[in-house]
């Protein structure tokens, strides 16, 4: 088995100063790649900052013979964001693989979450995306080659209880990935979507109101984590982040979860469904009610990359059930 390495290759990682973060940015430059470790230094609520925290990382990986730098700009401003990419730009020359990582928690009930709960966190994930993407892919595609991976969470793809704010900005990660998937297939830039699963200090912003959904209270109760025990480290979720982000990774356009060491594809996908009369004239809602379970029923399912995939898998789906030839 040949060793993945990226030597050659500058990577930026932010908020590379504690948990998941730091271990990517380790890892990487254990394997030879130069590392922008990229973190504000503030709480896990988002609160303050310090320099600290990405310069500790600095001194470990140098301390093994690695190179890194450290910068303490703020994800979530557009100042920032061209910041953190200039300060790999300005040290090596180049940027090729941006690891989208920085975040924190505010948590609440849907009902209840103010302005100060949801703003910042649609900044520090969605907007950073942005801010730190754009430069990211635009010296990427001038030099003819990027990975990026953006940190979604199993919060916005499966849903948790007390935290609309986190997955909203989570779940808009699978919606921009997609596009930059697209859009960097004709410059040499890949982009996905990895659902991380780690104990880390944001644990302390989380508390067990949520308990308060007896659905989600059942859900959690009922929870199976006999396969998990040691396993919830950030340490089992790196080796899927670098892959990801490596030479050799030819993959695009996905989502990828890590699970106690249990690393899968997680898919969107279109049933079968059914396919109204031909004509012009739509159907009702009472047609709908009567098919309703058909239209829920997997079957046999597409799984488009385009929304015009989905055009395709209608027709398709039209012909099947003899309603068009």
């Amino acid at each position: 088995m040949n060793q993945i390495r990226f030597d050659g290759r500058v990577a930026v990682v932010t908020g590379a100063g504690n948990g998941l973060g730091r271990d990517y940015a380790l890892e990487l430059a254990r394997r030879g790649a130069k590392v922008v470790v990229n973190d504000l230094g503030g709480s896990a609520s988002g609160v303050g900052a310090s320099k600290d925290a990405a310069s500790r990382v600095v001194e470990e990986i140098r301390d093994l013979g690695g190179a890194a730098v450290a910068n303490t700009d703020s994800v979530a401003t557009r100042a920032g964001g061209a910041a953190i990419v200039q300060t790999a730009l300005d040290t090596w020359g180049k940027i090729d693989i941006l690891i989208s990582n920085a975040g924190f928690l505010r948590n609440n009930r849907f009902d209840d979450l103010t302005d100060e709960q949801i703003d910042p966190i649609i900044d520090v994930h969605l907007k950073a995306a942005f801010y730190v993407g754009q430069p990211a892919y635009r010296a990427m595609r001038a030099a003819g080659y990027g990975r990026i991976l953006f940190t979604g969470s199993a919060s916005a793809m499966f849903g948790h209880a007390w935290q609309a704010n986190y997955a909203a900005g989570k779940g808009a990660m699978l919606g921009l990935s997609n596009v930059v998937a697209l859009e960097g297939s004709a410059y040499g830039i890949q982009s996905n979507v990895i659902l991380p699963t780690a104990s880390s200090r944001l644990e302390g912003e989380m508390n067990t109101g949520y308990l308060e959904i007896p659905e989600f209270a059942k859900s959690l109760q009922s929870a199976d984590f006999s396969a998990s025990e040691g396993r919830v480290t950030p340490a089992f979720n790196t080796p899927l982040a670098l892959y990801l982000v490596s030479e050799a990774c030819t993959a695009t356009h996905g989502v990828y979860s890590a699970n106690s060491g249990r690393y899968s594809r997680v898919r969107i996908c279109a049933s079968e469904g059914w396919f109204a009369p031909m004509g012009s004239t739509p159907p009702s809602v009472d047609d709908i009610a009567a098919h309703f379970d058909q239209i829920c029923t997997l079957g046999e399912y597409s799984e488009p990359m385009t929304p015009y995939d989905e055009f395709t898998a209608a027709a398709k789906a039209a012909r099947k059930q003899g309603v068009h030839s």
